[in-house]
């Protein structure tokens, strides 16, 4: 049987906890991603697509819905206060929600037309500022009506501004431990690439250089942990990058993962939606 756990770079090995392999810890949904852990609302929290539902997983009951319908849900974070932010591709908008379960629409539309499917979502913590992507997966060619497939930057004061517009299909996005950093993948046929921007003092991005480039699969959604490491989704599982771009190591799913988040109460834990399973895995690093 191959070893899950695959290093190809010395400094892997601190990476993860000795002898960790991923554990499944639930299965069966139609197509799992946006896990977040969520302290305000008590573990991790992510969405099966097609299903139109969210879930809430808890080291100490497991398993229980968090809300449905979801309005085909797909990415989420939390923010400074401890509030959930959704990604509503169905709904076609970013959506707030508070611990009492109140739910407060942040962004549907730009320069009156409608977003087009808003799919991962990041938020800096500098300045409260919410950054998602929003390519058109989640609707018909037809019903599109925005330009372009953008990257949005939403200010606390409700402005919402075009940060990126030369993307063929904006997908995950994460900044760097310093916020200095944004991290946006393209997952277009042709690309399957995570591109590097830096955010500029006016919250502008400059640069947008060709990070890494994942095959096979596709870089869907990805972490950054305390260490500046990407842990990306790829065909074959988890992909762990160095700052520099360098594979250090993967860990192998049996099913292609989408996404994957940092939890647990030492944050310690990596979380992975793959396909119609969750998995998890004991990590050296810190998210």
């Amino acid at each position: 049987m191959m070893d899950p756990v695959v290093s190809l770079a010395p400094e892997f090995e601190a990476c993860l906890e000795p002898g960790a392999a991923p554990v499944r810890l639930a299965s069966g949904f139609q197509f799992v991603e946006g896990p977040v852990w969520a302290p305000a609302f008590g573990g991790l929290i992510f969405s099966d697509i097609p299903a139109d539902r969210m879930y809430l997983w808890r080291e100490t009951d497991g398993l229980t819905v968090f809300r449905e319908p979801s309005r085909h849900a797909n990415g989420n974070t939390v923010d400074a206060a401890g509030c959930l932010l959704t990604c509503e591709q169905g709904a076609r908008r970013v959506t707030r929600t508070a611990p009492d379960g109140r739910i407060t629409v942040l962004a549907d539309a730009f320069q009156g037309k409608r977003l087009n499917s808003p799919n991962d979502i990041a938020v800096r913590r500098r300045d409260g500022s919410v950054w998602f992507s929003d390519p058109p997966y989640g609707i018909p060619p037809e019903a599109q009506e925005q330009p372009a497939q953008q990257v949005f930057r939403l200010d606390p004061d409700g402005t919402l501004t075009v940060v990126a517009a030369d993307f063929e299909k904006p997908n995950g996005l994460c900044f760097s431990p310093d916020e200095e950093f944004l991290y946006i993948s393209d997952t277009f046929d042709r690309h399957h690439h995570i591109r590097r921007f830096r955010v500029r003092p006016d919250r502008s991005l400059a640069g947008g250089e060709v990070f890494a480039v994942i095959a096979p699969g596709k870089p869907d959604g990805f972490r950054v942990d305390a260490a500046g490491r990407i842990w990306t989704s790829s065909g074959e599982g988890i992909w762990c990058l160095a700052p520099d771009g360098r594979l250090l190591g993967k860990i192998l799913i049996p099913e292609s993962p989408s996404n994957c988040a940092f939890g647990g109460t030492d944050d310690r834990t990596l979380f992975i939606t793959a396909r119609s399973g969750l998995y998890a895995i004991r990590v050296g690093a810190v998210g």
